[in-house]
Order: structure tokens, then C-alpha cells, then sequence
């Protein structure tokens, strides 16, 4: 079992290239503030690396 991070948008994608919005998306976020909890397995880690200026991740215990 895979451990699990959250994530929250804490910056504004506007003005953002396309493909950093669809990651946002991908992740499972859209305002800002808006939180969710995905696995931590390595595509996920790829998609959290290449927007990680406009999140805050936090390890979860589940």
C-alpha cells in the first residue's frame, strides 16, 4: 500500500501555461485552497514536482 500525500493549491494558476493547469486538474484541485489526498506513487510524485510552486503537500496517516 502506497502512503498518501495531500495536496493544496495555494497559488493561482491563471497566466499558466496549459499543461501546469491540466496537471492542477489532474490532481484533483481548482480554487485555491482546495485540498485533495492522492497516493504517492511515482506518476503522481512526477505530476506534484512539476507544479510545485503553486502547491503545499503534506504527508497524511491513513
Amino acid at each position: 500500500m502506497a502512503a498518501k500525500v495531500k495536496v493544496t493549491l495555494v497559488r493561482s494558476v491563471i497566466g499558466r501555461p496549459e499543461k501546469q493547469r491540466r496537471v492542477v486538474k489532474s490532481l484533483g484541485l481548482g480554487k485555491i485552497g482546495s485540498s485533495s489526498i492522492v497516493e504517492n506513487v511515482p506518476t503522481m510524485a512526477g505530476q506534484i514536482r512539476k507544479v510545485q510552486h503553486l502547491i503545499k503537500v503534506e504527508e497524511v496517516e491513513i
